[in-house]
């Protein structure tokens, strides 16, 4: 698996997989041609230095997997640096293969070269299975998240 920063040929991809589950099926516009909004979000992510849109490829160079790592400089932590890691998807013909934390293990050294303090995710309470896979890799439910839909 090779993993490398996203192009604008990959968002296709990487919407289809955000598309393709319960939660995501009800939030996405997946179809083709893709509504330009992802295109326009594309662009600001990529031009955005604390933003790494990142793609996993197989041996055949297609994309089967995906994260955002979203650098946060604040003033708490002695002007610390927060990694964020959102939007993790791996393509359902690939799952349970190791994939998904060879892509974290990735973006957690990501984090520490970048000399992140803390490297933090979200993940809906809906999911279950997602919250074991990331409890085994370390991470723990230290604080209550909350949300706003607006």
């Amino acid at each position: 698996m090779k993993i490398r920063r996203a192009n604008k040929e990959d968002v296709i991809a990487i919407v289809a997989m955000l598309a393709n589950d319960a939660l995501g099926e009800q939030r996405e516009d997946y179809k083709l041609p893709l509504p330009d909004s992802y295109y326009r979000a594309f662009h600001k992510i990529d031009s955005d230095p604390n933003q790494e849109l990142m793609v996993a490829e197989n041996k055949e160079g297609i994309v089967i997997g995906t994260l955002q790592l979203s650098l946060i400089p604040y003033l708490t932590y002695k002007g610390g640096l927060r990694a964020q890691i959102e939007a993790v998807r791996i393509h359902e013909n690939y799952r349970g293969k190791g994939l998904g934390k060879k892509l974290f293990l990735w973006a957690i050294e990501r984090a520490k070269e970048k000399n992140a303090h803390v490297v933090q995710l979200t993940t809906d309470k809906k999911r279950p299975k997602a919250l074991r896979f990331y409890e085994s890799l370390g991470f723990k439910g230290t604080h209550e998240g909350m949300k706003l839909h607006i």
